[in-house]
């Protein structure tokens, strides 16, 4: 409390509504803040989590596909302390992820604060405290918040806001351009010439999806990329790959995974799509990229009803579109499937333990704790088992020292009791 008193100094303390957390702070209710919030409940400390959208996992719930289903087997994604209901596919759909996670709000009493956008966030070494100013509106009302607190948690993960590229004459194509943030199905899309950039898993599935509602698309591979079958024999990739790994070195998985792609998918190379040098596994840990994961869509590329495009050199007025290799595509629609970013270094006021990409300096296992109580859950780049890891780890880290402070406040009020009662 003594600590608390020194914020009053600050000339803005009064200037907006303070609330002391007599907890950690979460940033962010996606399934990282939504784990770590568990695991928090579960150690007996109390918390606040802040989420500037109007639900949780809003990434999910408003900015993916209808198609979209967990890529990875369901017991890879589950978060801490509560399993995937039995009755749900091997693969669960979006919304099956969502009711879930829903669920899983429900079952640790999670209720975030929400429409609480985070402005700034900072360490008070005065005070030894952390202030974090929001900013909540309702309709045409707007009203600003401090919490203050001893730790901050950030949970906003590696998908906050989306990847927008620079494309030469994007101003002046006249055809409608949307992120795949935005797109929902390819219903709407039906007869048209669609060019879909970027190659990852998003790319590929939003490709096969417009296939399928009968577009035409094209997609810009414009690098190399690792195109792997989602199962072999029956058996998630993923899983085998986790298997191997406990007992082979990286280099020799990545050469039995390599093999086994060639065996059920053949050669990519002819349709355009070359694989990197780095094998999928060792490309992952080192650079963060996920190998795609096939759905269906490298069949519709042997079929022609999917074309590869080289790199994008320009958009031209009208619908045409200029290719690196000279080629002109005319196209009614462009889909970025550009992918998305850390909004970290937009509202925390931190250099040591976050760089300027937003992610932790720490590389994996050690990217979970900075200094002076600041903690970061989902930017592992190894999906919600990641996520799921360092969630456990925090409430532990958090919870030995709550609990040791909180048995010395038991003894000192029984110790103040006994004090009391000789008089």
């Amino acid at each position: 409390m003594e600590n608390l008193f020194r914020l009053v100094d600050h000339e803005d303390f009064f200037a907006r509504r303070c609330v002391w957390v007599n907890g950690p702070v979460i940033v962010g209710a996606g399934p990282s803040g939504l784990a770590t919030a568990a695991c928090l409940r579960e150690q007996g400390v109390p918390f606040v989590v802040l989420e500037r959208a109007e639900c949780i996992a809003s990434l999910w719930q408003k900015r993916t596909y209808d198609r979209l289903k967990l890529h990875l087997p369901k017991q890879f994604c589950q978060l801490p302390r509560m399993e995937f209901p039995q009755d749900f596919p091997e693969y669960p759909s979006r919304r099956q992820f969502i009711d879930y996670l829903e669920s899983y709000a429900r079952r640790f009493e999670i209720s975030p604060n929400f429409n609480e956008c985070v402005q700034l966030a900072r360490y008070d070494e005065t005070s030894g405290l952390w202030r974090i100013r929001t900013v909540q509106a309702r309709g045409s009302s707007r009203s600003e918040t401090e919490y203050i607190c001893r730790w901050l948690v950030v949970a906003t993960g590696e998908n906050a806001e989306r990847v927008m590229p620079e494309i030469d004459g994007l101003a002046e194509f006249k055809g409608e351009v949307v992120h795949a943030c935005d797109y929902k199905s390819g219903e709407k899309f039906a007869g048209k010439r669609v060019l879909v950039v970027g190659c990852g898993n998003s790319g590929m599935e939003v490709s096969l999806d417009l296939c399928n509602h009968n577009a035409e698309p094209s997609i810009v591979v414009r690098s190399s990329v690792h195109v792997m079958p989602r199962e072999v024999l029956g058996k998630s990739t993923f899983e085998l790959a986790v298997f191997l790994m406990k007992w082979l070195p990286l280099w020799l998985v990545d050469k039995i995974l390599l093999i086994l792609a060639w065996l059920v998918l053949g050669g990519i190379g002819k349709y355009g799509l070359k694989r990197p040098s780095m094998g999928p596994m060792e490309l992952k840990n080192e650079r963060g990229k996920t190998p795609v994961l096939d759905v269906g869509a490298l069949k519709k590329i042997r079929s022609g009803e999917i074309k590869v495009v080289p790199g994008i050199k320009r958009l031209s007025r009208g619908h045409v579109v200029e290719l690196v290799n000279g080629d002109k595509l005319d196209v009614d629609s462009v889909v970025l499937a550009t992918g998305y970013k850390s909004n970290v270094p937009s509202w925390l006021q931190e250099s040591e333990f976050f760089s300027k990409n937003g992610y932790p300096k720490s590389q994996f296992p050690n990217g979970w704790k900075g200094n002076a109580g600041l903690y970061a859950v989902g930017f592992t780049r190894r999906g919600l088992s990641g996520a799921s890891s360092d969630a456990m780890r925090i409430a532990q880290d958090i919870g030995k020292v709550w609990k040791v402070e909180t048995r010395q406040k038991q003894r000192a009020t029984a110790c103040h009791r006994r004090c009391i009662s000789q008089f």
